[in-house]
């Protein structure tokens, strides 16, 4: 699935990872191109009936769709078992501007479900139905966004991902959103970035309302991995503390961090595999707009809080997170022996400047 080959120079320069010059593709000719249009119009189709068909998986808890307007940004996830990010996910996207959020409960038991469903700016549906065969939630989540998020600017999140981009702390979505309609930009890239203590796992405490990235207040700089992925035309992006960690030896099974979280949503789009591509495939070129350095942001990974070990054992047991889950038993192992990610070439977080700084995010053109 990837490769270290870089991707192409304007991507390279416009996000930031890589300095290298790459030899470019060879260029498909017509028929090639048209063929391959067809296949994705079709693979786009097959996806929108998936979801079609999935819907009756999904028993409503509380539907608050009613108060959504016409210029609400949208945010929705798929949760289990959250109630420790909950608390700091939700104060964090409504102060930048999320008007309501879309949930799907898939079996949670501490709490999640009563939780969410008293949140007066959420609707929230249920299902016992298996994560994994739903394509993780996608088809789950494609269902809502058909249904409920045409038109709008839509966040699609994991709850240990926290969304900041350039300016965040003073200028709110909206601004983002506008920004990026002034200019037809349909979609808005932005890398995961694993944050980690320094320390064993377990022994960081943390309680809910924190902000996690007190604690997970290290990460990676520099070890990251691109090519562009075809037929998508989407950077695929690997590295950092996870693949270090955990996959120094088939770093090509490292977890995959580019991702596309925000979409000024349509109801024929679907995304394809999880956040990291969507149909159709314009939508992927988040670092190419323009011809120069793109506008991006990063998704804060808040996997590493001190409960990670705990639901290591979990996951490993449920089996529901990777299509072959018997070739990441040794992922979970690994996190369940709560070892120390830090190391001599860590990089202590100090806010989006400094990430900007170190290239990995990009204020573009947005002055």
């Amino acid at each position: 699935m990837t490769s270290e080959t870089p991707p192409a120079a304007a991507s390279a320069a416009a996000d930031g990872l890589s300095d290298a010059v790459p030899i470019p593709p060879a260029e498909p000719d017509l028929w090639q191109r048209l063929r391959s249009a067809y296949r994705l119009r079709w693979k786009r189709r097959r996806l929108l009936w998936r979801a079609l068909r999935k819907r009756r998986q999904l028993r409503p808890v509380a539907d608050r769709t009613g108060d959504i307007r016409p210029d609400t940004i949208l945010a929705m996830a798929t949760l289990r078992n959250e109630m420790l990010r909950l608390p700091h996910f939700l104060d964090h996207y409504r102060r930048l501007g999320v008007g309501h959020f879309l949930f799907i409960d898939n079996a949670s038991t501490d709490g999640t479900g009563d939780y969410l469903a008293a949140q007066p700016d959420v609707s929230l549906w249920h299902t016992d139905a298996s994560y994994r065969l739903s394509r993780f939630g996608v088809d789950w989540l494609t269902w809502l966004a058909m249904r409920h998020a045409h038109g709008h600017w839509l966040l699609t999140l994991d709850a240990d991902e926290i969304l900041i981009y350039p300016h965040w702390q003073t200028r709110p979505l909206a601004a983002l959103t506008e920004w990026l309609d002034d200019r037809g930009i349909r979609s808005f890239g932005a890398m995961m970035l694993d944050m980690y203590p320094r320390g064993r796992l377990d022994a960081q405490p943390y309680r809910p309302g924190d902000d996690p990235f007190e604690t997970l207040n290290w990460f990676d700089s520099g070890n990251y991995m691109i090519r562009r992925q075809e037929p998508m035309g989407n950077l695929w992006i690997q590295g950092g503390a996870r693949a270090r960690v955990f996959f120094a030896a088939q770093p090509r099974r490292a977890p995959t961090l580019n991702k596309v979280p925000l979409v000024r949503w349509n109801r024929r789009y679907a995304y394809v595999n999880s956040t990291h591509a969507l149909l159709p495939k314009a939508l992927n070129r988040v670092y190419d707009q323009g011809g120069g350095e793109a506008l991006s942001g990063l998704l804060l990974h808040s996997k590493f809080l001190n409960v990670v070990v705990e639901k290591s054992r979990e996951e490993k047991a449920r089996k529901q997170h990777f299509n072959n889950s018997a070739l990441y038993d040794a992922y979970y192992d690994r996190l369940i022996e709560n070892p120390d990610l830090w190391c001599a070439t860590s990089t202590r977080y100090r806010g989006w400047r400094h990430l900007e700084a170190v290239g990995l995010m990009s204020r573009g053109l947005w002055s």
